[in-house]
């Protein structure tokens, strides 16, 4: 049976996914596994007639659209940097909040699209300005955008887990006193990606794309909508539309954002049990359930991550929610398994029954809380079903990697039979596989391709400048430099077949094999605990980072492929976006740690950031170094046990689950959506994400028309907004007239939200 979208003049994203880094694979309703046929596309033209396209191949583009002889121009770069900035300021901001990230892809090719119009109106033939806009062109945009919005990741996860173990960095030491270390690994991470990826275009979009059903949703649909706002008159009004929507959302957030830093308990934070305690004339026992984290936060970013997520996984992050901080913590609690610290005294005695039950301080010497209780069952779930979601495509995997045996052996027997040598072995094994018919060309000549010395030797560079800084700055042997640059080479593969297929990358079961691996690779090698954990998050930065960037271009170069822009510009433009990165996010870094030192310091309780993937990093950095950790026994227990659960179901799911039984798959949990509510201790985000997936549902089912044209817009302008009102914000409290001086704490337990 074919599956088959009717599109008529846009597209939306399949699956209605997101990207993260990490540890937040944000729980995303999976676009269903690839069928073993063949995705097709029915496309209008004319009035009546239909004719079915193959996504497989590039895209028929509209006749009228002009030729494109360079759409690598500065315009292009320029504002696709632009854009790439802002998303990597809202995936830092998100990402330490929440452990998200996002795409900039989609984001990039609409904002770029209205941009780079007006310019094109507006500059009639004037250099740099001027000059006809094509889809070609809105790829670059979008490209660099990718390039510049990247490896935010390293700094919501790795990077500041190294601060808040004790003894790894220097004493005393902030990100700004290692600014020097923290740029180069910085450098390495996003070149590392950026060059080893160039040779896996051609494999994973042309030549294995049809055999291993390799379809990029995402990707393809950012092709498509592409293709969809360059398609005539009809096409630039829609475009236009979306343009308009995704402006509005986006500065609506930003503003909200901005204004809520001086009213938080009015405009972003509803603490509905602290309002009936003040009410009640502080005689009530609300507080006892808001020290829980029961309250609502008007977040627009992850009210816009609802809509994109999906019912299944919002449902998910909510009933996780629930079991954490409304059953399981409160449990533990009452048989003292755990403790909750006060946070009244006898200066505010009306708040009375006001405790957090979050507190990192004083591990393996006192009573944990709930937040470290619950901590390893939520990191194991996450490594478990993200790994096991890995396994059950290993039928993806072998055929990947015998293609590439089957290559290599070729082109080993192609330079002996040059040299007029032969070898049976590899004449054998690297002979012409016969054609099916079914092969994808690729449109690329020779002239268009990223050339072969370029990645070669930028790689070559890369690893040797790796190996240099990670011995001087990080203390690491250059034999695990090489170690962590394979590593990152063989995630980086893994992810993008999985990626491409289910659009949901194992980033975290990468990121925690890598610090697996590294933890076996340093133990008995005679060093110290916080030389280990060092080295164990450096590495496995370096290793995750690498692939983090790797897959994010891969899926850049699918777009480009389907609307037939050539690889050498893609190339270029990411290498620009991903230069600039390198210098933005360490900036950003600063920048949040600085105006709030919660960050880096596990033993402030009250932090706007909750850092779940930093917590998770340093959780098995410890686990893997430190053989004093004090992991709770029957945390351990149902660690393990619900580990095991979330393998079963993934088993079940994908070889019982199929055929006729294949719709009952919507109705099983998301079990990386509940473990990342597990890791959370505050409710608020599966709040807002479950009433973004609400309305989205209603939305789709009522009005399918306008959710096509504006869903995705309004959810990427309420997601950059937000990010960016966090960069001001952050700068806001530098400057000393953030809300906490200038504002209004109304509305707030204890005068603070």
């Amino acid at each position: 049976m074919e599956e088959k979208k009717e599109v008529v003049s846009s597209a939306t994203p399949a699956g209605n996914t997101v990207h993260p880094f990490s540890e937040a694979n944000p729980p995303i309703e999976r676009p269903e596994d690839q069928h073993d046929h063949d995705v097709k596309l029915e496309v209008t033209s004319g009035e009546e007639e239909l004719e079915e396209e193959d996504l497989y191949l590039p895209l028929k583009m509209d006749p009228s659209i002009p030729h494109e002889t360079n759409p690598l121009t500065v315009r292009a770069v320029v504002v696709g940097i632009m854009l790439g900035c802002l998303v990597n300021a809202s995936n830092l901001y998100l990402g330490l909040k929440t452990g998200f990230s996002f795409s900039a892809n989609m984001f990039g090719a609409i904002f770029g699209y209205g941009i780079l119009k007006f310019m094109e109106k507006s500059g009639g033939n004037l250099p740099i300005i001027g000059g006809v806009f094509g889809p070609q062109e809105n790829s670059i945009v979008q490209a660099a955008a990718t390039g510049a919005g990247g490896i935010s990741g390293i700094f919501i996860a790795g990077i500041p887990a190294m601060y808040r173990l004790p003894g790894v960095m220097p004493e005393g030491h902030q990100p700004r006193d290692d600014i020097g270390a923290i740029f180069t690994i910085t450098l390495v991470c996003s070149f590392l990606g950026l060059f080893y990826v160039t040779p896996l275009r051609k494999f994973f979009i042309v030549q294995v794309a049809r055999e291993l059903r390799l379809m990029f949703p995402t990707a393809t649909a950012v092709g498509l909508t592409i293709r969809s706002m360059h398609a005539g008159a009809a096409g630039g009004i829609e475009a236009i539309k979306k343009l308009k929507c995704l402006g509005l959302s986006f500065f609506a957030a930003l503003a909200q954002r901005v204004a809520s830093y001086y009213a938080p308990g009015i405009l972003y934070d509803w603490h509905p049990l602290t309002w009936i305690h003040i009410w009640s004339g502080y005689k009530s026992w609300a507080m006892n359930i808001e020290s829980w984290g029961w309250f609502f936060e008007w977040t627009p970013a992850f009210i816009g991550s609802g809509i994109l997520i999906g019912l299944n996984p919002a449902i998910s992050m909510f009933i996780g929610s629930v079991s954490a901080w409304a059953l399981i913590g409160p449990l533990l609690v009452h048989y003292g398994e755990c403790i909750g610290k006060q946070l009244w005294d006898e200066t505010t005695p009306e708040w009375e029954g006001y405790y957090t039950f979050n507190s990192l301080k004083g591990l393996g010497t006192e009573t944990p809380s709930p937040r470290y209780w619950l901590l390893w069952p939520g990191v194991m779930v996450m490594v478990c079903s993200s790994m096991a979601e890995l396994i059950v495509q290993y039928k993806v995997i072998g055929y990947g990697f015998k293609t590439i045996w089957y290559q290599s052996c070729a082109g080993i027997n192609n330079r002996l039979t040059a040299k007029g040598k032969s070898s049976a072995f590899f004449a054998k094994y690297g002979a012409p596989r016969q054609k099916t018919g079914d092969e994808v060309e690729d449109f690329a000549t020779p002239e268009q391709q990223v050339k072969h010395w370029m990645w070669i030797v930028g790689l070559t560079v890369t690893v040797i400048i790796a190996m240099i800084i990670f011995h001087f700055q990080w203390d690491m042997h250059p034999g695990l430099t090489i170690l962590a640059c394979l590593l990152a080479f063989l995630f980086s593969f893994l992810a993008i077949q999985i990626g491409a297929v289910t659009d949901t990358t194992p980033l975290t079961a990468t990121a925690k094999a890598s610090q697996l691996v590294f933890g076996a690779a340093t133990s008995g090698g005679g060093f110290s605990v916080p030389q280990a954990q060092k080295l164990n998050l450096a590495a496995a930065g370096l290793a995750a980072g690498g692939a983090d960037v790797a897959n994010a271009l891969v899926s850049d170069f699918r777009t480009g492929f389907l609307l037939r822009t050539p690889p050498i510009q893609q190339f270029i433009a990411q290498g620009i976006g991903s230069f600039v990165s390198v210098w933005l996010a360490p900036g950003l870094f600063i920048l949040f740690t600085s105006a709030y030192p919660c960050i880096l310091n596990q033993n402030i309780d009250n932090c706007a950031f909750l850092v779940p993937s930093v917590s998770a990093w340093a959780a098995v950095a410890q686990a893997v170094t430190d053989p004093n950790v004090q992991i709770p026994l029957k945390s351990g227990i149902f660690a393990i046990v619900m580990g095991v659960v979330s393998i079963v179901q993934c088993v079940v799911r994908h070889f019982y689950l199929v055929g006729e039984r294949e719709k009952y798959r919507k109705w099983l949990p998301n079990w990386g959506a509940i473990a990342i509510s597990w890791v959370i201790p505050q409710t608020i985000y599966a709040s807002a994400s479950l009433l973004g997936a609400i309305i989205a549902a209603l939305w789709r089912k009522y009005d399918m028309r306008t959710w096509d044209l504006y869903g995705y817009a309004v959810a990427a302008g309420f997601i950059a907004g937000e990010g960016l009102g966090g960069v001001v914000g952050a700068v806001l409290t530098l400057a000393g007239v953030d809300g906490s001086v200038k504002g209004t704490m109304v509305g707030c337990p204890m005068g603070a939200c």
